[in-house]
């Protein structure tokens, strides 16, 4: 800011040499007064672009802030923003100037872990200039030695060292026992890693401490939903919608509880019919049996019938086999699929070949064209020497 020359003139030509520093001084703070109060509308401008998905305006307002105007809000905000708009090497400059103003903002340790940023380097972002008292300025929490476990613990989840995270995340426990926060990451990584009986024991005990608490509630309701316990994800969804029904958690776990049993039952039997086919793949069709039959109760379908059939032949229970192939017959009458299903029983044995070709012919009048049939019988001409039936039958397809 220009201070009037005259007066700064006038006060120096009396000698008033302080009162002259003092005038610099003020106009110096209103200068920057004024430009706090822009930054702030600015950011203010900038907040609601963003609140409707405005990410490039959003930060055309914050880049025209000054950077000694930008307070640590301010700065978190950028770097949301660079980061949403992939500029990961402008949200890295962000959210490492938030952790040098203040040591615990875990959203910008989170976040520096995800975007690659080592262990190292983040821990040396914090203040070590020891204060008065000799010690460092965020030593009354003693996070000098948690913090940077915390740091190490998130770069561990980021990297994949599920393992490593929760050795790190359980001996930060041990230090602040029923601490929500510790609580919530090791469930949300025990629930990546497939121990869901021990993450479901983890929300519980975030939810007794603080019955409150949304985040990552709607992980918490998938894994109640794939434990099929009904009753405590209709009171989750209840306490959840009692809460704050706007949170993206809440509609989350409420999609979970609405979902149709039919479609639960469809994915489930889906589940045991690749399940089947892995087992036939590793040569243990016992073990498909079992899951194909388990396709079987949850709804009947062709595949599993296939299933069945293709596991019992390859344990050469061709009783069983022709047992599963008329069941599906008898579900199915009016499939040519079925009865050739039939049919590739009877075909498994010499004696049966006559009896296949019936049901190849009868599949084939159900459905002129069916290739799987028309292949079938034609093998049946080929092993009996009548090689033009052969090339005649799939002529015609």
């Amino acid at each position: 800011m220009d201070v009037p020359k005259d007066q700064l003139s006038t006060l120096l030509d009396h000698g008033l040499y302080s009162s002259a520093q003092m005038l610099v001084l003020y106009g110096d703070s209103l200068f920057r007064e004024k430009e706090y109060r822009r930054a702030i509308v600015k950011f203010k401008i900038a907040t609601c672009h963003s609140a409707l998905g405005e990410n490039r305006a959003a930060l055309a307002e914050m880049e025209g802030i000054p950077s000694k105007s930008r307070n640590l809000e301010m700065n978190l905000m950028m770097a949301k923003l660079y980061r949403n708009s992939r500029h990961t090497r402008a949200a890295i400059g962000c959210f490492k100037e938030c952790l040098r103003n203040c040591p615990y903002i875990i959203e910008a340790i989170v976040a520096l872990a995800e975007l690659g940023v080592s262990a190292k380097d983040i821990i040396s972002l914090f203040p070590q200039t020891p204060n008065r008292s000799g010690r460092p300025p965020f030593d009354h929490f003693d996070s000098s030695r948690w913090l940077p476990r915390y740091v190490e613990a998130q770069c561990c989840i980021a990297s994949n060292d599920y393992k490593g995270g929760l050795e790190l995340f359980s001996e930060l426990l041990q230090r602040f026992p029923n601490n929500i926060h510790i609580l919530l990451e090791m469930a949300k990584v025990k629930a990546v890693i497939g121990k869901n009986d021990e993450a479901i024991l983890d929300f519980e005990a975030v939810r007794s401490i603080d019955p409150y608490v949304v985040t990552y509630m709607d992980e918490y309701a998938m894994l109640l939903k794939l434990k099929s316990d009904h009753s405590k994800l209709n009171k989750l969804v209840h306490d959840l919608l009692n809460i704050d029904p706007t949170k993206p958690e809440v509609f989350v776990a409420l999609s979970v509880l609405w979902e149709k049993k039919d479609e639960r039952e469809l994915y489930l039997m889906r589940r045991r019919l690749e399940l089947g086919n892995l087992y036939l793949s590793m040569n243990r069709p016992e073990a498909a049996v079992i899951a194909y039959r388990g396709a079987q109760e949850l709804r009947p379908d062709l595949r599993s019938y296939q299933g069945l059939v293709r596991s019992y032949l390859a344990l050469s229970k061709i009783k069983e086999a022709l047992y599963a192939a008329r069941e599906a017959m008898k579900a199915m009458p009016q499939s040519a699929k079925a009865l050739k299903l039939v049919g590739d029983v009877h075909a498994s044995n010499t004696s049966g070949r006559e009896k296949a070709k019936k049901f190849y012919e009868s599949a084939l009048r159900l459905e002129p064209g069916f290739l799987g049939a028309a292949l079938a019988l034609a093998e049946l001409h080929v092993m009996e020497g009548r090689n033009g039936d052969a090339v005649s039958l799939l002529g015609d397809i």
